[in-house]
């Protein structure tokens, strides 16, 4: 019988996705050659930056850097800045954090608030599998980007000493085995809970059967998990001649921790154990240890106009950019069947504030690098009646392979935005 990644077991009513079989190699194989591996990285920074250091004031090709992007200069033609976009039902506050992955409806009050899939999770669902992590959830400060289908929260991992050990570092026999063990547990109890859950339908009512309905989704998606990650786990993890990060344990280190974060990044792409990425930097009230800086992060940024504030705060950005700007020196130096490792990766650097001293949501910094675009230019779209932001994310799941042409508040794809190749 010929197998392809898309077949099924199916046995009373359940539908169970194969894992990944030798039995599957040559198909993989063959696939693997015939397209090639897309990546997506999403950064959100979430105080923002101040626009008027980070906007060109002309649009197309040949626009003057700003003092954000002249830190960039080297990267012009590998990135596109995009200015008017926003999500068009997300109102005025700290809290659009939530949606800014998801476009799910947010107003200023959160009361009834339920959030939708985000978009790592999206792509997950379809192109996970082709690695050991579907995805990867850092955050700089503990709290995550990444929303499952039901509006749950992934939780993130903030420390980097156990991203990497995650990711390279194998376990004792012992403990390889009660990971195995675990696995093999969980799925056993899935098939007991479901089998109760199914005996239990036929006495419900409709608006009961709907929501059974959907936990038997929600555990045929975990028995999926479960049955890639125990083919994985039979794997054994791969090889880095990096050393274990130090983690830096002082909460107000903004650029020391993104720039170790930055780092496992690279690592995690040049070494395939995942395509998807959301990273979380730090918005802090403290101060940051950047020279010439008094002021705590979260004051500067809301810096009502004050000259000296927004001098201190030119600092605190222009440090951020920096290394966001050695993560995409990385990128682009590192090759992969002689391509670059940034050609293949959409980089998503934006945020869930357009404008932190007011808490507004419009106008969002978008910088979009990498992915095999056309860049090299500023693409500006009319802030008072633009396209919704998830147009563009749409643009984005087209780019990984992924047939979509609906996410969060999308009208289509994003115009203006082509591929190279």
């Amino acid at each position: 019988m010929k197998l392809s990644r898309r077949h099924f077991l199916r046995a009373a009513g359940v539908s169970l996705a194969l894992p990944w079989l030798d039995a599957l190699a040559p198909a993989r194989a063959l696939g693997a050659a015939a397209r090639p591996r897309h990546r997506m990285v999403c950064i959100c920074t979430p105080l923002g930056v101040h626009p008027p250091y980070f906007f060109p004031q002309k649009a197309g090709k040949d626009y003057p850097l700003t003092p954000y992007l002249e830190v960039l200069k080297d990267f012009r033609n590998d990135f596109t800045v995009l200015s008017g976009l926003s999500h068009p039902e997300v109102g005025p506050s700290h809290d659009s954090i939530f949606s800014f992955l998801t476009a799910a409806p947010h107003p200023e009050i959160r009361a009834g608030f339920r959030n939708s899939i985000s978009l790592d999770q999206f792509a997950a669902e379809h192109i996970g599998g082709e690695t050991r992590f579907p995805s990867l959830a850092l955050s700089c400060e503990g709290f995550s980007l990444s929303w499952t289908r039901s509006g749950a929260i992934v939780p993130s991992d903030s420390w980097p000493s156990s991203v990497f050990a995650r990711l390279f570092l194998e376990g004792r026999p012992e403990e390889v085995q009660a990971q195995a063990r675990r696995l093999r547990d969980g799925q056993s109890i899935l098939d007991t809970v479901r089998g109760q859950a199914k005996t239990m339908r036929s006495g419900l009512g409709s608006n009961d059967r709907d929501k059974l309905d959907e936990y038997f989704s929600s555990v045929r998606e975990l028995e999926q998990r479960l049955a890639r990650a125990e083919e994985w786990s039979k794997k054994p993890k791969p090889k880095v001649e990096a050393k274990p990060p130090q983690d830096i344990h002082n909460p107000a280190d903004l650029v020391g921790r993104a720039r170790l974060m930055f780092d496992l990044i690279h690592l995690a792409l040049e070494t395939d154990s995942t395509r998807l990425i959301t990273l979380l930097l730090l918005g802090t009230s403290l101060v940051p240890p950047i020279r010439g800086v008094t002021l705590g992060h979260h004051d500067l940024s809301h810096h009502g106009q004050d000259p000296t504030k927004i001098e201190q705060l030119k600092k605190v950005e222009l440090e951020k950019m920096k290394t966001f700007r050695d993560l995409l020196v990385k990128l682009k130096q590192t090759k992969e069947e002689g391509v670059s490792l940034l050609d293949r990766t959409m980089v998503f650097f934006s945020s869930n504030l357009g404008n932190a001293a007011t808490h507004g949501t419009k106008n969002l910094p978008i910088l979009l690098a990498g992915g095999g675009f056309k860049h090299g230019q500023h693409l500006a779209f009319n802030p008072n009646k633009p396209p919704p932001l998830s147009n563009l994310y749409v643009t984005m799941l087209q780019r990984l392979g992924i047939e979509a042409d609906r996410f969060g508040s999308t009208t289509g794809t994003l115009t203006g935005l082509e591929t190279a190749r």
